[in-house]
Formats: C-alpha cells, structure tokens, sequence
C-alpha cells in the first residue's frame, strides 16, 4: 500500500535528522530526483525541520532579533512545505493522466498530496510522543498519559493511510478524479502583499 509506504520513508527521515538533531545540519537526500520517494523525504524532512523550528521559537526567552529571524526561516519553511505537496500532487495527476474517468465520478475534497502532507505530520507527532511516553527522566504519570495519546496518534495513523489508500485506488478506477489549485499564497507576494508592496 502507498501510504505504508509512505510512511516508512517519513520515519527514515525522521530517524535521520535525529541523529544529529540540529535545525542547520546539512541535508542528502538518499533518493534518487526522478521518484516519489525523493520526493516524500525532502517533503519530510522539511516537516521535521519546521517541527524544532517551533519548538524554537517558543522559548520565552528567546532574543527578540533571533526570534524574527526564525520567523523568517518559518516563513520559507512553509512555503517549500506547499511546493513540495504541488510536486507530489504533479507526481499523480502524470501517474493517472490516462485513467478513463466514469460517469459520476467525485472529485475528493483534498488531493492526495496534501493527505500524505498529514500523514508525514502525523509521523512526527508519533515519533515524538513516543519518546514521551519512554523518557526515562519524566514521572509515569506523564508517560502513562503520553502513552494513551500514542495510541490515539496510532488509531489516527490507521484511518488516514486506509483513507489515503482508498483514494489512491479510487483515481486508478476513476471512480474518482484529480483536480489540484495551486496554492496562492498571497502574503510571500510583493504584487499582492500591501505592506512588500509599499517597500519598493
């Protein structure tokens, strides 16, 4: 199944940045630019990323000036995070452009890329209250609560995947069709953000 997947590459990934676990480590990516798989583990490996961005920048006592900085850092973060959805969304669209649509077919009220864009998120959500719930320093109190949010993380992991399994069998079927927009983010704009626009 793809979303198994999937989710195998994402937690290489995640597996990886942790070995160093630092935001400015360099990045190599295993996989080869003409796949799917290149393409899951730089879209992962950006969440993972943005991830200890925020955990960054919520320090309280964060210098203000390395505060906006990081925003900054967010701010390109997110928009390689919704590149990289397109690309994979332009991974299927070329994968199924010959599939026969049927009569009565639905479009899906998000593309395939952007549920495999949650389930990467979920994969750090579980990588991380894992380790939550086996910290070795935390009271069991604390793990034991983490341990049930685990579990609901892995419920959640099993309906997305089938979910996204599903609409991936349904577009071969063409029980279901594609229809990606591309996100317009206006904000990153200098033509259509007022305030960049009064910078020039």
């Amino acid at each position: 199944m793809f979303s198994e997947h999937a989710f195998s590459i994402f937690e290489e990934s995640i597996s990886k940045y942790h070995e160093i676990d630092d935001v400015s480590q360099d990045f190599e990516n295993p996989y080869k630019d003409t796949g799917i798989d290149h393409l899951l583990y730089r879209k992962n490996w950006i969440d993972t990323v943005q991830w200890h961005y925020e955990d960054i920048i919520r320090d309280p006592n964060i210098d203000p000036v390395a505060a906006l900085a990081l925003k900054r850092k967010i701010d390109a973060s997110n928009q390689d995070r919704t590149d990289l959805v397109e690309y994979v969304d332009s991974y299927f669209l070329k994968k199924y452009q010959s599939v026969e649509i049927k009569e009565g077919a639905t479009i899906n009220t998000e593309s395939p890329a952007w549920a495999i864009d949650r389930l990467s998120i979920l994969a750090l959500k579980i990588y991380h209250m894992r380790e939550e719930a086996e910290r070795p320093d935390a009271d069991e109190a604390h793990k034991d609560l983490c341990s049930q949010k685990l579990s609901v993380l892995l419920e959640q992991k099993k309906d997305l995947s089938t979910a996204i399994d599903q609409l991936i069998s349904d577009i071969e079927s063409g029980d279901k069709y594609m229809k990606v927009y591309k996100q317009m983010k206006m904000y990153n704009d200098e033509e259509l953000n007022p305030v960049l626009r009064g910078t020039k």
